[in-house]
């Protein structure tokens, strides 16, 4: 008998869950190289005039033109630890920022201990091409060595506050499940770094205020449901176990304890369950292999009416798009895109006109999906 590919397992394994698992077809989108020339970017978000803000994880913001001329370096970025998976995150632009010009990024910070995710705010001077009056955030309590899950992505809500999505930092795990450290978290904080009343532990003894959700291991994606304003977030699982979470106010997702991932060395199931009495099911995970999750949209359907509300991911490791299609809030189908791009799909945006923007992380451009 003919051994499985690793694409027909997958598709076996998905079929046993109930889920249908497309490959790449001839329906795939058109790429269009927007820019080129960035050193691992990161992260982007589109200015009012149609120009990109463009984050490059060893420290540098840029400003990218529609027809992708690349801008120097901002002046007046921060230092940060750009080690391993360290360095400058995502960016942000201020739900009021045609009236404050204020950006917001988070960032891998050194410390005399180690390192810690960091946010801060800037207001963006176009003309001078430099961050003025920079204002720390928010910072994790605890700074571990090393050089592994940092995060991090951030995410505005409806009301103005703002989301952002923390990792466990890989040498204190088991921190994910404290609610008195930052590690493995997801916090919400105000514009201005103020902690909102209604916080789910806002009170409770030994929980810090900021945080929202916890039992998290490292979350590199974020988004707001454009319907009911929630908050859903990707994380990446150990080997296998990635997953695709709707993000609740004070919910337990279980890292390390529960998880469908399992231990790098010794194959065997990482944690204690898979699923377990108060703790979230995701609403989708990749096993046996991890795709690796990086960045995530909701797409509102104007450049591709037929996905309109599908839910597309970045994969690193998996080397592609996902898109995640949708039948409200259930996942009925996972497609996989450009797998022949040979590329690290870092982050996914929707641009003003429509179109679904990718950053590849591999060759250092900015691509554009189009029917």
């Amino acid at each position: 008998m003919k051994p499985f590919s690793r694409n027909r397992l997958l598709q076996v394994l998905a079929l046993c869950a109930g889920l249908a698992v497309m490959q790449a077809g001839a329906a795939e989108p058109r790429v269009v190289e927007v820019a080129r020339g960035l050193e691992t970017p990161w992260s982007l978000a589109f200015l009012p005039d149609g120009r990109m803000l463009v984050t490059e994880r060893p420290g540098r913001m840029r400003i990218v033109s529609p027809n992708g001329q690349l801008s120097p370096p901002l002046d007046g970025v921060p230092g940060v630890h750009a080690q391993g998976q360290g360095g400058l995150l995502d960016v942000a632009l201020s739900p009021d920022f045609e009236r404050d010009n204020r950006v917001f990024f988070s960032f891998a910070e050194a410390t005399s201990g180690g390192a810690r995710t960091a946010v801060a705010s800037a207001r963006l001077n176009l003309e001078a091409m430099r961050l003025e009056d920079l204002r720390p955030l928010f910072a994790q309590n605890e700074d571990p060595g090393g050089g592994h899950h940092f995060g991090s992505r951030l995410a505005f809500a409806p009301d103005g506050t703002l989301f952002v999505t923390l990792g466990d930092r890989n040498t204190r795990r088991e921190h994910s499940q404290a609610l008195d450290s930052h590690l493995g978290k997801i916090v919400r904080i105000r514009a201005d770094g103020s902690v909102p009343p209604d916080n789910p532990f806002v009170g409770r003894a030994g929980a810090l205020p900021e945080i929202w959700s916890y039992g998290h291991r490292n979350v590199q994606g974020a988004a707001i449901h454009p319907v009911t304003g929630e908050l859903w977030t990707h994380e990446h699982g150990p080997r296998g176990g990635d997953e695709v979470n709707r993000t609740r106010r004070g919910a337990n997702y279980g890292w390390p304890e529960v998880t469908h991932g399992r231990d790098y060395v010794t194959r065997l199931p990482f944690g204690k369950a898979t699923s377990r009495e108060g703790v979230e099911d995701p609403v989708h995970y990749w096993v046996p292999v991890s795709i690796a999750p990086s960045g995530m949209a909701f797409h509102s359907g104007r450049a591709f009416p037929e996905w309109k509300g599908d839910l597309f991911i970045g994969a690193l490791r998996g080397q592609m798009l996902v898109r995640l299609e949708m039948d409200g809030d259930r996942v009925v189908a996972e497609h996989r895109l450009l797998e022949k791009l040979g590329s690290r799909i870092r982050d996914v945006r929707e641009g003003p006109d429509g179109a679904l923007y990718l950053l590849d992380e591999t060759h250092g451009r900015i691509l554009r999906l189009e029917p």
